[in-house]
């Protein structure tokens, strides 16, 4: 049997409700695309992003408009509220008085000492927690000088030269992110970060992209590192609309066995032996059961050469032959139906089960 995954110990930092490391579950987050400064839109996207299991959304703030909306914006959500702030100090202070829940700070571009000293002490007023988020596109000049580029080490070091500035105002509410758009330098970034200090670890691969590359450099980054037992709460940065940024990132921790959200799909590549429609069958389950909150693997199997041994490691488990399918339910077969009704009689099935559970 495989071990389970030993996680790096961490310290815990609490984000309202959300406990963020200390072997707490690990903290699925996105980020709005919306102008911050239109409340109703950026709700709603918001609103999107809970339903689908967005546990925690951090929002653009580009200027003292944008900052004066966050009280609007958090009176209406039901998750907590991270505040993305580069270059001007003083929408920190205004975020902080706005009410957010977090901060997050991009040492690269907000580097004077004293104005990150106000940041903290207004923060550990209101006990508010600080991310120091290091990007590779935002390094410090002399930081970029010293290392010849945006390197592991030039990564770690911008970290721990802001963390210096928050200990030294006794502040330690502080989780911290070191993303690259290279995959191999984020990688190294946090195994370095991860042997030097507790705080807990915020993984992404910045600017990953969009459709298969996007997840692709995405599930290699953050996978990698949940692998090794390094990250507390993650973000997927893909281009377009945020919401499949949560899917792929419970995909990605049910892959690992850390965390399932929904229905987890198996489904066979298909090859000459398939004697079943099982694209089209794959797509109208998961268009059917994409509301099921409850953990559960399906297995949808086009032959019986791997189909019934699938099925019996599945909750649930569908296997084509010649125009029909046999149901699995917990590894006994329970029905058969035409090739039609497959994916309307699997959901029906769970459906079924989920309510008998639940009433």
């Amino acid at each position: 049997m495989i071990a389970a995954i030993q996680r790096r110990s961490s310290q815990g930092v609490q984000v309202r409700d959300l406990l963020i490391g200390a072997g707490a579950p690990i903290i699925v987050q996105s980020m709005t695309t919306t102008d911050t400064r239109d409340v109703d839109k950026t709700v709603a996207q918001i609103e999107r992003l809970e339903k689908a299991g967005c546990e925690l959304i951090r929002v653009a703030v580009l200027n003292l408009d944008a900052a004066r909306c966050l009280s609007q914006i958090k009176a209406r959500i039901g998750i907590p509220l991270v505040a993305d702030i580069h270059f001007d100090y003083r929408l920190a202070l205004e975020a902080i008085r706005q009410g957010v829940d977090k901060l997050r700070l991009n040492p690269g571009n907000i580097t004077q000492q004293a104005k990150i000293e106000q940041v903290t002490q207004a923060a550990q007023a209101t006990g508010i927690p600080i991310r120091v988020g290091v990007n590779s596109g935002s390094l410090a000049k002399d930081i970029l000088i010293k290392y010849e580029g945006a390197t592991p080490e030039a990564m770690v070091e911008s970290a721990l030269r802001e963390i210096e500035i928050l200990e030294g105002q006794n502040f330690r509410n502080i989780i911290i992110s070191l993303k690259s758009t290279d995959v191999r330098v984020m990688i190294e970034s946090y195994r370095l970060i991860a042997a030097q200090v507790k705080y807990p670890l915020h993984l992404g691969v910045t600017e990953a992209g969009s459709g298969a590359t996007g997840v692709a450099r995405s599930a290699l980054g953050i996978g990698t590192l949940l692998e090794e037992g390094i990250g507390d709460t993650l973000r997927c940065s893909l281009t377009g609309d945020p919401l499949p940024e949560v899917k792929l990132a419970y995909d990605i921790l049910g892959a690992l066995g850390l965390r399932w959200r929904g229905v987890q799909f198996v489904s066979c590549p298909t090859c000459g032996r398939i004697g079943i429609g099982l694209e089209r069958i794959v797509a109208q389950a998961q268009e059917l059961l994409a509301e099921v909150e409850t953990p559960l693997k399906v297995s949808l199997i086009g032959c019986v050469v791997n189909g019934i041994g699938e099925a019996g490691h599945a909750d649930y488990g569908l296997v084509g032959h010649n125009g029909f399918v046999v149901l699995y339910r917990g590894g006994q077969a329970v029905a058969r139906v035409a090739e039609a009704e497959a994916a309307g009689a699997l959901a029906q099935l769970i459906k079924e089960d989920e309510s008998t559970v639940t009433s």
